[in-house]
C-alpha cells in the first residue's frame, strides 16, 4: 500500500490534493458557465415564463455569506490553534449550509405554490432552468457539508490545529468557491430573470 502525503504540502511542489480540488472546482465553474449559457439562449428563444424569484434565495443569500464567515473563522482558529474556536466556527457553518438547503426546499415549495414545475404539462423552461441550477448547486453544497462535517470529526480528535493544516485548507476552498458560486447565481438569475 502506497504511502500517500495526506496532511502537509510538500516541497515539490503543489499537493495533489490541493491540485485535485481545483481541477474539481474548474469543472463546476464549466458546467455552471454551459448552464447559464443556455439559459439565456433558451431564454431568447421565447415561450419565457415571467414569474417572481422567490423571496427566500435572498434569505439564502445571506445565510451562505454568513457560512463564508464562520469558515474563514474557523480556518482562522486551526491557525492559531484555537481549538473551541475551531470546532464552534465548523458547527456554525455546518448549521448555516443545513439553513440554506431547508431554505432552497422552501423556495422549490414556493415555486410550486405558484404552479412553476420542473417538469410535466404545466413545465415552462424558466421554472425547468431555476430548479436545475439551484439543484445542482444544493447537490454540491451536499458535498460541501460532507467535507465539512469531516474536518469537523478530525477537530473532534485534535487533528486539526496549525500543523495540520491542509484539510481545513481545502475544506475552506471548497466552501468559499460555493458561496461565491451561489453569488454569481443569484445575480444571474436577479438579472436575467
Amino acid at each position: 500500500m502506497a504511502n500517500f502525503p495526506i496532511e502537509e504540502d510538500n516541497d515539490h511542489g503543489v499537493h495533489p490534493l490541493k491540485f485535485s480540488l481545483w481541477l474539481i472546482i474548474i469543472s463546476i465553474i464549466m458546467m455552471f458557465a454551459a448552464f447559464t449559457s443556455a439559459y439565456i439562449v433558451r431564454r431568447e428563444e421565447g415561450n419565457w415564463l415571467e414569474f417572481n424569484l422567490p423571496g427566500i434565495l435572498l434569505v439564502n443569500t445571506i445565510v451562505i455569506i454568513l457560512s463564508s464567515v464562520t469558515m474563514q473563522l474557523a480556518h482562522n482558529s486551526a491557525k492559531e490553534n484555537n481549538v473551541g474556536r475551531l470546532k464552534l466556527m465548523l458547527f456554525l457553518t455546518l448549521g448555516l449550509g443545513i439553513a440554506f438547503l431547508v431554505g432552497q426546499w422552501y423556495g422549490w415549495a414556493d415555486l410550486v405554490q405558484h404552479n412553476i414545475y420542473f417538469g410535466g404539462t404545466g413545465s415552462n423552461p424558466a421554472g425547468s432552468f431555476l430548479y436545475v441550477l439551484t439543484g445542482v448547486h444544493g447537490f454540491h453544497l451536499i458535498t460541501g457539508l460532507i467535507f465539512v462535517a469531516i474536518v469537523l470529526s478530525s477537530s473532534l480528535k485534535y487533528r486539526v490545529h496549525s500543523k495540520k493544516m491542509l484539510r481545513i485548507q481545502l475544506c475552506t476552498v471548497y466552501w468559499h468557491f460555493l458561496g461565491g458560486l451561489w453569488l454569481y447565481l443569484y445575480v444571474f438569475l436577479r438579472l436575467n430573470h
